[in-house]
């Protein structure tokens, strides 16, 4: 059982997804929760990972730390999204188990499924097809993590917990263009736009605009998160999403109304799409009881709220 004075540990509390994890274990009332900033721990590092677990041992450890990045980041950097996920997540992992930490949840990605994996993706689609190439390093450290902690609670009994979330927007977003995910870079490009006075305004994105895509509010991610640490499953790989996608294109146009400005849409066909679609099953999650709560419309204007205050 997990306790409100139970010792939590988020690594990654800095980030979009362990910064929500943080406040909603606040919201709901827990009161040990540990964090540790880069400069203090390089969760990179073995040695030093080992003897803060040691030295700390929380009950529960809540893994949202990871390199990540858009189509242009992972396309880029596939040497470091691929060698620092690796590191981060066998540190953790590897180190609870040796501290006799029974009780974790590895984050993953919807980027670990199939390029061209039959919708919507159910976990079982997991390592069926090709991964999709602009993002193959990072999904591969991430099906790695997946079959660590599978080996784990297979071999020596734990309760390691892989929750499998879809894009994820909202508040302490990435909103630098060469590095972000869709949203965020929609977002801070149709900002950048309103406050263009040019009469003529167009909005510049990478692809078709045709690939789809699912979207689920960051707060919603970390409610998930400890719903499911106070939950017994008899899975170990869930689906986190909300059951919806939408075309890039209408994902602009949600935008550009919310933040109220007009213009035209044009799409460079010579960037790639990345993956036809990524809608995830959610049925699993449903059994247990969970499903996501925010609407995109909800979530995209608190993103943007967010945003303001932060640019």
């Amino acid at each position: 059982m997990i306790f409100k004075n139970s010792k939590i540990f988020v690594a990654g509390h800095r980030g979009l997804v362990g910064s929500a994890v943080v406040r909603m274990l606040k919201l709901y009332g827990y009161k040990n929760i540990l964090t540790i900033s880069k400069k203090k721990l390089d969760l990179t590092n073995q040695l030093k990972t080992f003897n803060y677990l040691k030295k700390n041992k929380p009950k529960f450890i809540i893994i949202c730390s990871a390199k990540v990045g858009g189509i242009l980041a992972n396309n880029t950097f596939k040497g470091e999204f691929i060698y620092e996920n690796l590191q981060i997540q066998n540190n953790l992992i590897h180190g609870a188990y040796l501290n006799n930490i029974k009780n974790l949840i590895f984050l993953g990605s919807s980027c670990v499924y199939p390029r061209n994996c039959k919708q919507p993706i159910k976990e079982k689609y997991l390592l069926n097809g090709t991964l999709e190439k602009t993002n193959e390093p990072y999904a591969i450290a991430k099906i790695a993590g997946i079959k660590l902690c599978e080996s784990y609670n297979y071999q020596y009994g734990t309760n390691y917990l892989c929750l499998m979330p879809t894009n994820t927007y909202g508040p302490n977003d990435n909103y630098n263009l060469n590095t972000s995910h869709f949203i965020p870079a929609l977002i801070k490009k149709a900002y950048l736009l309103k406050k263009n006075k040019k009469k003529s305004k167009i909005l510049k994105l990478w692809g078709s605009g045709k690939v789809r895509r699912e979207a689920i509010y960051v707060d919603d991610i970390a409610d998930a998160c400890i719903y499911f640490m106070n939950k017994k499953t008899n899975k170990f790989l869930i689906n986190i999403g909300v059951g919806k996608d939408y075309t890039i294109i209408e994902f602009a146009k949600k935008i550009l109304k919310i933040i109220q400005v007009k213009a035209q849409i044009k799409f460079d066909r010579s960037k790639p799409d990345g993956t036809p679609q990524k809608l995830l099953d959610v049925s699993e999650a449903a059994k247990y009881g969970w499903s996501s709560k925010t609407t995109l419309e909800d979530g995209l204007l608190k993103a943007y709220k967010s945003f303001l205050i932060t640019k």
